[in-house]
């Protein structure tokens, strides 16, 4: 576990690392936000950040987002500063550790984030298989091919899977390739050196630096531009990186995990995938069934999510009804497990009674079991055109993942880039676009 500490925390830096390190963790410290995004960018990472609740944690957050650094933050501060408590969680901390430091509890937080990097909840036969052959893989160097639907948990098999290998002592870090624009992937996953081009005010580690000794995934790897897929098989060949603007290769001890909901051999037959990189990176392949493959999972699945999200709103944890759990049952779940989290997430939040009621558990009418065969999936569609019928799936689809565009973009099966330029569109055209989370008051 790699700490990161920013700020003073009111002199309690020393004690607060001291713990952190009898927890099996290591530690860096800077002194403020701007020292910390440097530290990050030089490629050292850190699994989890600290952070003294008097700094602007929002701008931290903010930063992290926009430069694609996906670190939970948690904020430090005196034990009776309420207020400063409730503005850190609003900004976007997971946590809130009140100082001076408890030993017990600075330890329950580096397990949980350890823990829940790493943990797979499930019942079914057929996922109980599939974490063998992922267990069973894990310790190996092989390049792991995870595919599946969108929503089915591909990167929480990738970090079961470095945190069962040899490696998960060293970093794991994720690159998804369909949310970095095209222009940028690049840089973002060799690097590049100061002066390389307008704006390159310093040298940048990439990702494949940031993951040495340890475990990349490339997640959506079938969204990469097929000129870069080439950089890419002699990265993993050569064991050696380019950094843009740089003079000599730099070497790299990384082992390969990447996922892909699209069918890995239509992509190559269509040739927007190189057969060569597919061959080396499908050394093994797990695919995960869909959740409706999967019904075992289910229940299991929601009495998580209801842990989860009670804990993380601060309300009782309540049991399903007996008819939310067939209504949850009988679901298609065409956006899967994400769709479910969704779901319960909402539900904990509406929830009035003892129990969590099928009133509470709102579900896309479109994707609710049929009566019979004979009715129509097309009731209510003929007569309009299809980027009316289109507009209408994409802005209810939104609502559902309340405003989350990442959520809704891979229930849909489009790429975040594809949403963000409808969404444009639908506004500037008049229609009421759901507000991203950030958005809400």
């Amino acid at each position: 576990m790699r700490l990161l500490l920013i700020g003073t925390m009111d002199g309690q830096i020393g004690a607060a690392s001291q713990i952190a390190i009898k927890k099996g963790g290591s530690v860096v410290h800077a002194p403020d936000i701007a020292e910390a995004l440097e530290i990050l960018r030089s490629g050292q990472g850190a699994d989890l950040i600290m952070a003294d609740v008097r700094l602007d944690i929002y701008s931290l957050v903010e930063s992290l987002n926009t430069e694609r650094i996906s670190i939970p933050v948690v904020a430090c501060g005196v034990a009776a500063d309420a207020k400063a408590a409730v503005k850190a969680i609003k900004a976007g901390a997971k946590e809130y550790i009140p100082l001076p430091p408890d030993a017990e509890l600075i330890g329950e937080v580096l397990s949980a984030v350890s823990m829940e990097s790493a943990r797979v909840v499930c019942k079914d036969p057929a996922m109980e298989n599939l974490l063998k052959l992922a267990k069973q893989v894990a310790p190996s160097t092989a390049s792991v091919l995870i595919t599946g639907e969108s929503g089915t948990g591909k990167e929480v098999i990738a970090k079961y899977i470095h945190a069962n290998s040899k490696r998960s002592s060293e970093p794991f870090i994720a690159v998804n390739c369909a949310a970095i624009p095209e222009n940028l992937l690049e840089s973002e996953l060799f690097g590049y050196e100061k002066g390389a081009f307008t704006g390159a005010v310093a040298r940048r580690i990439g990702k494949f630096e940031e993951a040495n000794g340890g475990t990349l995934l490339l997640d959506e790897i079938t969204e990469m531009d097929i000129r870069l897929q080439a950089k890419l098989l002699r990265a993993i060949q050569e064991r050696q990186i380019d950094r843009i603007g740089g003079k000599a290769p730099v070497s790299v001890d990384v082992r390969i995990l990447a996922t892909s909901n699209r069918d890995m051999h239509e992509a190559v037959r269509d040739k927007i995938f190189r057969e060569d990189l597919y061959f080396r990176l499908n050394v093994v392949n797990i695919a995960i069934p869909a959740l409706r493959d999967r019904k075992a999972d289910i229940l299991p699945l929601s009495e998580y999510f209801i842990r989860k999200y009670s804990d993380l709103n601060a309300l009782p944890v309540k049991p399903l009804s007996e008819g939310a759990r067939k209504k949850l049952e009988a679901y298609a779940w065409p956006g899967n497990v994400r769709e479910l989290e969704n779901t319960i997430h909402r539900a904990v939040i509406l929830s009035t009674g003892e129990k969590i009621d099928e009133d509470a558990v709102m579900l896309t009418e479109s994707a609710a079991p049929r009566a019979s065969a004979s009715d129509s999936g097309t009731a209510g569609m003929v007569g309009r055109t299809v980027a009316d019928v289109e507009k209408n799936l994409i802005i209810d689809t939104l609502k559902h993942t309340l405003g989350n565009r990442t959520h809704a973009a891979n229930i849909l099966g489009i790429s975040i880039r594809t949403l963000r330029n409808k969404l444009k569109q639908y506004s500037e055209e008049g229609t009421e676009v759901p507000p991203a989370p950030n958005d809400f008051g």
